[in-house]
């Protein structure tokens, strides 16, 4: 099943639950894609929604820095709450080591020798990781092997 599929599925199911937290997490979820599928005017792959997902997990992580600085835990607690709902629409999540096979993998087959061949692993890595790793500390582990 697609993952919009899946999307539309799971509204149904919390509009019926009532679950209101649940449902207008999903509702933005559907909205930013069918945002961009507009804008696109086609139709968004998997992938492509995965990365809808993954840039409004980033966002929202950063919400809560923010709030938590400024000493607002209801507002944050609100920004967890769709994080954790935006998660459930995500991959499996890949543990250190199997990241850091993946960059040393990418590395030998890009043929990257030094920092200025960066872009080009970070070229091979992107489909491999998308939405399972945080690209920032990806891209930090890729620096420390290419130095």
């Amino acid at each position: 099943m697609s993952l919009i599929l899946r999307l539309r599925d799971e509204q149904k199911t919390a509009m019926k639950a009532k679950d209101k937290p649940r449902l207008g997490a999903i509702r933005l979820i559907i909205s930013a894609v069918r945002q961009l599928e507009i804008d696109g005017q086609k139709t968004l792959t998997d992938e492509e929604v995965l990365a809808v997902l993954t840039k409004m997990v980033k966002q929202r992580r950063d919400s809560v820095a923010q709030y938590q600085a400024a000493s607002r835990q209801d507002l944050a607690d609100v920004e967890l709450a769709e994080i954790e709902v935006l998660q459930e629409f995500m991959p499996q999540p890949l543990n250190d080591e199997e990241v850091d096979v993946l960059v040393k993998n990418a590395i030998l087959t890009s043929g990257a020798t030094s920092m200025q061949d960066m872009g080009n692993v970070m070229a091979v890595l992107r489909p491999q990781i998308q939405g399972r790793a945080d690209m920032g500390k990806v891209s930090q582990l890729v620096k420390t092997n290419l130095a």
